[in-house]
């Protein structure tokens, strides 16, 4: 089998080389710029824009690719998937119409509110300045502003964290007041990521991100700092009825996408926000997370081209998906700087370490020497049948790393987890 995956960074490194465990598939490569990692797994690479969409589906066609699977989500919005499909390329990805759910947040929330999805938070959608200056003015509560497009990660101003009122009022400008905005929800952030076919969802391990820049859940918010997964797949946060619950809701998110004749295939990103009175949906994504898809895809034990293709066809099973009873936290190294001024350019040397799986990200390769970009470098996944042995893993490896570079070392410690808990039991 011949599978392309497209897009160059961490995440799409996790995914070849899950592919790549079976030694029958050969992978193809569309990145915008060389991935070291992605490099050395692929038979064959078009370094070419990532949103070229009918670039990438001839290139699929020339190398009579099989099946396609689509790292972020700017190919998404672009129309990858149809164009591919077009082409007669099965892909693992939504259409163009279908990743709204993403790339639109007044479309997913209208979704949700429309076909009463449970977990939606109280929003309002506006287009322009002076009512969205008008509502923030005379609402009480802190409040969420959201760009309505697609930000990295990075769009979001949250009252009584980020922003006061007047901050809030000045971004919303800085948008020309177009926005949703939302409640501010208070709880425990945990990504639920499942495969999904059209119509029904296999769900993976729950994991939790970290956004902010600096230990203690400090700085600014970036792409994501690192992730940790439990030996149960749970969060000890997240009850046995929250999962479900979850659960539900992306599930009555697919039957609403396939009822409005946009059915969804591919990954569904669920963040969500386990609140007192449970989980609420902080957004969805139309892809894998990134870091998340480096702690699910080093613990998944069955066939991943198996599983892209039920995505494809329709015949999903969860019988064929199957992960580890193990434990993953994932350290993602930045350059110095990051995320404001990142130091790139600068080089870096990587220890010995054979304990943690490594995933090259924005990095360059020159002359078998490795140097920083503008973005985040490199991650390391350490698995044990335990969080402690997992991290200990993660942090053996990131911290042989030497150079103009920097992590988080709390996360995936015990003591990090234990404040999460904490939390949770003072709301509830």
């Amino acid at each position: 089998m011949k599978a392309l995956v497209v897009g160059g960074g961490g995440r799409e490194h996790a995914i070849a080389a899950a592919l790549s465990r079976n030694p029958d598939t050969s992978i193809f490569s569309v990145m915008a710029r060389p991935n070291p990692g992605i490099s050395r797994i692929a038979k064959k690479v078009l370094l070419h824009k990532e949103t070229d969409t009918q670039r990438i589906a001839a290139f699929a066609k020339e190398c009579a690719i099989d099946y396609a699977v689509i790292g972020p989500e700017a190919p998404l919005e672009a129309g990858v998937v149809d164009a591919l499909e077009a082409a007669g390329i099965p892909s693992v990805g939504p259409s163009r119409a279908a990743a709204r759910l993403e790339t639109d947040k007044a479309f997913c929330r209208e979704l949700m509110h429309k076909n009463r999805i449970p977990g939606c938070p109280e929003y309002r959608v506006f287009h322009n300045t002076d009512d969205a200056v008008a509502f923030i003015e005379n609402h009480d509560g802190d409040l969420v502003v959201k760009p309505i497009g697609l930000t990295g990660g990075k769009g979001v101003r949250i009252m009584g964290e980020q922003v006061d009122r007047h901050g809030a009022i000045e971004y919303v400008r800085s948008l020309n007041g177009i926005a949703v905005i939302e409640e501010r929800l208070l709880g425990e952030e945990f990504t639920l990521q499942a495969f999904v076919d059209g119509t029904g969802l296999v769900p993976m391990p729950l994991v939790q991100d970290h956004k902010r820049a600096f230990e203690g859940d400090t700085g600014p918010n970036t792409g994501g700092m690192g992730s940790y997964t439990m030996p149960d797949h749970r969060m000890p946060f997240v009850a046995a009825a929250d999962y479900t619950k979850a659960l539900e809701i992306m599930q009555a998110t697919i039957t609403a996408m396939a009822q409005s004749g946009h059915p969804y295939k591919g990954i569904l990103y669920g963040q969500f926000m386990n609140t007192a009175k449970g989980p609420k949906v902080i957004e969805y994504n139309a892809r894998f997370g990134d870091p998340e898809a480096m702690n699910v895809l080093s613990l998944l034990s069955s066939d991943l081209g198996e599983i892209a293709c039920g995505i494809a066809d329709g015949t999903l099973c969860s019988k064929n998906v199957t992960f580890e009873k193990k434990a993953t936290v994932c350290k993602y190294l930045v350059p110095e700087g990051y995320p404001d001024k990142p130091a790139s350019g600068k080089p870096i040397t990587i220890g010995d370490d054979k304990e943690a799986l490594l995933y090259y990200a924005n990095i360059e390769e020159k002359d078998d020497s490795l140097f920083t970009l503008t973005s985040r470098t490199l991650a390391f996944v350490g698995m044990g049948d335990t969080l402690e042995e997992a991290e200990q893993h993660a942090e053996q490896a990131a911290s042989s790393v030497r150079g103009n570079v920097r992590y988080r070392r709390d996360i995936g410690t015990r003591k990090l987890l234990e404040s999460r808990i904490a939390h949770m039991k003072g709301l509830r």
